[in-house]
C-alpha cells in the first residue's frame, strides 16, 4: 500500500447540502424546509426543552436546594505550609502571597491546623481554626485576627 492509495473509510466523509441554487439542484425554491410555518422561517428554531406548547418536564419535576457562591479571593493555608518558613516572625497575608503560598487576590485569609509549628510565630489572619490557634499558642506565638 502506497500513500497515494490512502482514502478515507467510507462514510466518513459526507458532501455539504447545498440549498436555494435553482430547480435543477433539488434543492431549490423552498430550499428544502417545506411551505410555510415556523420552521421554514429564517431565524427559525425551538428553545431545547420546547415541547410544543405542553408544560414542560423541567418545570413538572420539583426543585431541590441550591448552590451557594464562593467567596471571592478565599484563601487557607496549614500550619505545614508556614512552618516552611525559615526564620520569620511575623506572617500576614502579603507575605504568603510573597513567597508564592497564596495564588490569586486575598480577601479572605483562613489558617488551619494540619502539621505541626516549632517556632513561636506572630500570625496575622481574618480566621483561624481551632487546632491552629491552640498549636501556634503553645508555642509561644500570637493569633491576630484582621477585620
Amino acid at each position: 500500500m502506497k500513500i497515494q492509495d490512502l482514502r478515507p473509510a467510507i462514510g466518513s466523509r459526507k458532501k455539504r447540502k447545498i440549498v436555494g441554487r435553482g430547480p435543477g439542484s433539488g434543492h431549490g425554491k423552498t430550499s428544502t424546509r417545506g411551505h410555510k410555518g415556523q420552521m421554514s422561517r429564517s431565524g427559525a428554531g425551538r428553545s431545547p426543552g420546547f415541547e410544543g406548547g405542553q408544560m414542560p418536564l423541567i418545570r413538572k419535576l420539583p426543585k431541590r436546594g441550591f448552590r451557594r457562591r464562593p467567596r471571592a479571593g478565599y484563601s487557607i493555608v496549614n500550619l505545614e505550609m508556614l512552618s516552611r518558613l525559615k526564620q520569620e516572625t511575623s506572617i500576614t497575608p502579603e507575605l504568603l502571597k510573597e513567597k508564592g503560598l497564596i495564588k490569586g487576590t486575598i480577601n479572605y485569609l483562613k489558617i488551619l491546623g494540619k502539621g505541626e509549628i516549632k517556632v513561636p510565630v506572630h500570625i496575622k489572619a481574618h480566621a483561624f481554626s481551632k487546632s491552629a490557634e491552640e498549636k501556634i499558642k503553645s508555642v509561644g506565638g500570637k493569633c491576630e485576627i484582621i477585620k
